[in-house]
């Protein structure tokens, strides 16, 4: 059952530390985005990387559309990882949507998790009055049915958008390539839950020392949002890093590690 567990989320474990470091991917990447950024760790964490279900090697055929239709799924799914490697005072690692993952599984059971790092986070993609999330309805709209119409046609689309630096094409060639890579049917699914999430209310309830890490150019999530996670969790740290694009740890990966060091120190 244990083994199931690892498995299913393609759980791998190194480093020469006894500190458990944990890593989350954002959607539609897997734990190879991390690549950059691990080596820095490695000396003195334990480092983990998962694969969410439906995502790079991870066993497509736990997905379940009822159980991963909120985000909770996933969460289930990093506490029973955290049980099975008994791990405790973990350093909790979330890019975009799995910020919103890191924070949820905190909440869930703060005794695990020492500290929390969300990077370029978004507790809601939709605008509505007192609150910008970047996106109106409209934008939020087309953006599933494109999802929906041509998968692989929007991850040709928006790779570039949500890398930014257009002097890399390589960037947003990789990012393509890992959207394209995993299952439209399940990727599809899991847009959806990440586009309409609302995780705003649960941002109070943390209690976890956290790192909110933004880049400065950010065309899904703007420094106001980052400010605005930073505002709601009461012990957190904002940095905003001189960087563009929604994936630093992989277009700035020196910057991510100093201001990640920096926070741990």
């Amino acid at each position: 059952m244990n083994e199931d567990i690892l498995i299913r989320n393609n759980v791998k474990v190194t480093g020469r530390g006894n500190q458990p470091m944990l890593l989350i991917h954002g959607f539609g990447c897997d734990q190879n985005i991390w690549r950059f950024i691990t080596p820095a760790f490695e000396e003195n964490y334990k480092v983990i990387l998962i694969d969410l279900v439906g995502c790079g090697k991870s066993d497509d055929d736990a997905y379940e559309p009822e159980k991963y239709d909120t985000l909770q799924g996933h969460v289930n799914d990093v506490l029973e990882i955290c049980s099975v490697l008994e791990l405790k005072n973990v350093i909790l690692v979330g890019h975009s949507i799995s910020a919103n993952i890191s924070l949820l599984s905190s909440i869930s059971n703060n005794e695990i998790f020492e500290k929390l790092i969300l990077v370029c986070p978004s507790p809601k993609f939709l605008n509505e009055e007192g609150y910008t999330g970047g996106f109106d309805q409209k934008d939020i709209d087309g953006l599933i049915d494109a999802v929906e119409s041509n998968y692989l046609g929007w991850s040709k689309a928006i790779a570039p958008v949500i890398m930014s630096n257009a002097e890399r094409p390589e960037l947003s060639n990789e990012l393509e390539e890992r959207f394209c890579s995993n299952n439209p049917e399940i990727a599809i699914h899991f847009a959806k839950v990440t586009f309409l999430c609302d995780n705003r209310k649960d941002l109070e309830k943390v209690n976890t020392k956290t790192l909110v890490l933004q880049s400065k150019a950010d065309n899904l999530a703007a420094i106001s949002v980052g400010q605005y996670v930073h505002d709601n969790i009461k012990n957190s740290d904002f940095n905003v890093l001189e960087t563009s694009g929604h994936c630093p740890h992989l277009s700035h990966p020196k910057e991510t590690i100093l201001a990640m060091e920096e926070f741990l120190s």
